[in-house]
This record gives structure tokens, sequence and C-alpha cells, in this order.
């Protein structure tokens, strides 16, 4: 077991070199690099001295256990900074340590007093000594606070899927649909892992070590996959995205405030129609709603609004639907018979064949090769 964890540690530190090599170096990848420090560093030393820091050294064996409680802050950082735009923590941030900071306070003014040392104990199964109510509400608090970060990162990162939504007509690389899928397993995992240990020091069954070893079992197939698709994590432009807005269900409520009169919206979506069939800038695979709204001179929210509201689409599904209808078009024309399926749909604003498809399929209810062969008969005759 512990060959598995050095290997994880060792990762942690080869994506940590190659992480800061990166040119130019983003705030989101400097968090990702304290966080790959401190997991290969944390992993590593359990490697090491695991078999006597739980029946030697108690004091030490709490404040190693402690370290626990970063991982939820890291985790949750590392996302926020990937869908905003920032330099830096604020002190708002930085209150996500204070947990950890409090319970090693504790276990500091504990290693002077003889008669808490004796309450520190992660190993009382053994020694039938009990810990303290102190202790056991700080390793409660530690217990806690993955499956509260992986709930709140979770949060996050749907809430950023809405944004890119209404702002993106492509979203290749910027849904951060791995780092959603990898949070919500190894929160499942983690949740599951926590059962144990409440188990073990509710009921005196397993032992601190099988717990231990499980959680430090997930944490090194986290640091492969963190520190793998953290590395391929593009820069997302999260400066040209509104605060993020809730889907159109809550349209009236989003925009009731908005200053944009119903004759207005009626002028600007006809503007838009124009625009669209004449200029057809979805011939652009990153058409971004920042970039219409110059194009059109009209306010990007504005623009938001009434592709919501006047055309009830939010931006990716609106400009798709034009990729779509002209993919449709060139399919059945004559002129572009040598052309692949796929050859059409680059040259419709498509960037990739899996885009492509999902997105044709949803809304014609037809694979592209289906759609072909079923509207044959109806070729366009130029």
């Amino acid at each position: 077991m512990e060959y598995i964890y050095l290997i994880a540690a060792f990762n942690a530190f080869f994506f940590t070199v190659l992480i800061w090599q990166k040119k130019p170096r983003a705030f989101r990848d400097k968090i990702l690099v304290c966080w790959l420090l401190y997991l290969g560093a944390y992993t590593g030393c359990y490697a090491f001295f695991s078999s006597t820091l739980f029946t030697l050294h108690p004091i030490l064996a709490a404040a190693f256990i402690s370290l626990f409680l970063l991982h939820g802050p890291f985790m949750y950082l590392y996302a926020s900074a990937l869908v905003t735009e920032k330099s830096r923590l604020t002190r708002k941030e930085l209150l996500h340590f204070v947990p950890f900071l409090i319970f090693n306070t504790y276990l500091a003014i504990a290693s002077q007093i003889p008669s808490l040392v004796k309450g520190v104990n992660m190993m009382y199964v053994d020694n039938q000594t009990e810990p303290s109510a102190f202790l056991l509400f700080f390793l409660t608090i530690t217990a806690l606070s993955g499956p509260v970060y992986f709930l709140q990162t979770i949060m996050l990162l749907r809430k950023h899927n809405v944004n890119i939504f209404n702002n993106f007509s492509n979203t290749e690389e910027i849904d951060l649909y791995w780092l959603r899928k990898l949070v919500l397993i190894f929160g499942i995992v983690w949740s599951a892992l926590l059962v144990v240990v409440i188990i073990h020091h509710g009921f005196y069954l397993f032992s601190s070590t099988f717990c231990t070893n499980g959680l430090f079992l997930l944490l090194s197939v986290f640091i492969i996959l963190i520190g793998y698709f953290g590395l391929k994590q593009r820069t997302i432009f999260a400066q040209t995205m509104p605060p993020t807005q809730p889907e159109t269900a809550e349209q009236t409520v989003k925009y009731a405030g908005s200053s944009l009169k119903q004759e207005e919206a009626e002028a600007f979506a006809e503007k838009i129609r124009l625009f669209m069939q004449s200029d057809k800038p979805f011939l652009n695979p990153d058409l971004t709603l920042g970039e219409l709204s110059d194009a059109l001179a009209i306010p990007a929210h504005h623009l938001s609004q009434v592709i919501n509201e006047v055309f009830g689409l939010n931006f990716f599904n609106f400009v798709n639907r034009y990729r779509v209808d002209e993919v449709k078009q060139k399919i059945l024309n004559p002129k572009y018979d040598n052309y692949s399926v796929l050859g059409i749909a680059l040259e419709c604003g498509f960037n990739s064949k899996t885009a492509f498809n999902r997105i044709f399929k949803h809304m014609t209810g037809l694979t592209p090769t289906e759609y072909k062969k079923t509207h044959n008969s109806q070729r366009i005759s130029l």
C-alpha cells in the first residue's frame, strides 16, 4: 500500500513542476500548485510514518488528521479560480482555513497540559482511552468538511455551467465536465468513508488505520486525476461573463429590473434575425455573447435578455440552432456531395465531431446520417 502512496506523491510533485513551467501562469495554476504540493507532501509523509505516527505520537497524529481540513478549501478555491477572474484570494476566502488553524491551536495548547494530552488519542480502541470531547468535536468537523466542500463545489460548477451556456456558443474544454464528474464521484466515495469513520468512533469497529488507509488511497487516485486534467485545462475567459444567472424558468425575476422596453426588445430581435441570416456570425466556432454584442451594437445584457425572452433560448442553443439549420441545408445540397458530414459541420461553425453529433441529435432527433437518408428526396437543386 505504501508504494501506491509514494507513486501518488511523486505524481503530485511531477505535475507541480509541469504546471509551474506553464507560460503564462494563471492564478488558478498557482492554487493548483499549492494544492498538489500539499497533497504530495501529505501522502508521502503518510507512506513513511503511518506505522508509528498514530501509536507513538498522539499530538502529531491528531495534527496530521487535521490536514484533511485543507483538502476541501483547496478544491473549492481551485474551482472558484477556474470560473471567475481573480488574481488573489480575498479576506473572506481565507476564512476557509480558519477551522484548520483553530484545531491546531487546540492541539498546541493540549500538548502543554498533561491532563489534555491524555484525551488526544487516535487509537483509543486499542488503548481503551476515551478521547476528549474537544478532540471528538474537531474530528467531526474534519470528517464533515469533505462532504460540505464537495457539495459547495458541485453547486459552484453547476452555476458556472448555466453561465457559459448563456455566453458561449462552444463549451468544449470550458464546461469543466471533468471536474464536476471527478468531484461528484469522489464526494460519494469520501462520504462512504465518512460512514466508516463514524462507525469506528461510535461502535468501536474497524481501526483508525483502516479508516486513514481508505482516505489516503482515495487521495492517491485523486492526485493523479486532478494533476492530469488540471494541467490540460485551458483558461476560461470568465471576465467576459456577467454574474451567474438562473435558467430561463426564472427569467421574469431575472430581468425584473431591466430598462429594456417591449418595443425595443422586438426591434433588437428583428435586428438579430437579419444579422444572423445575412452575416452568419455563427460560422465562427468560438462566437461569444460579447462578440455578437459588439457586432450588433447591442448591450450584452440586453442581447442576453432578448435571446432568453424573445427567442426562448440560451445563447448556446440560439447560435447552434443556426449552425444545425446550415448543416441541414448543405447536407441536402448536391454541391456538398463530396464533403463528409463532419467536413460540412466544421464549415458551419462546429469544432468537433462529438459536439456536432450531440447537438444535431438533440435538436433534430436524428443523427446527421439518419437525417440525410430520411430527407434524400428533398435535395436542393441549384
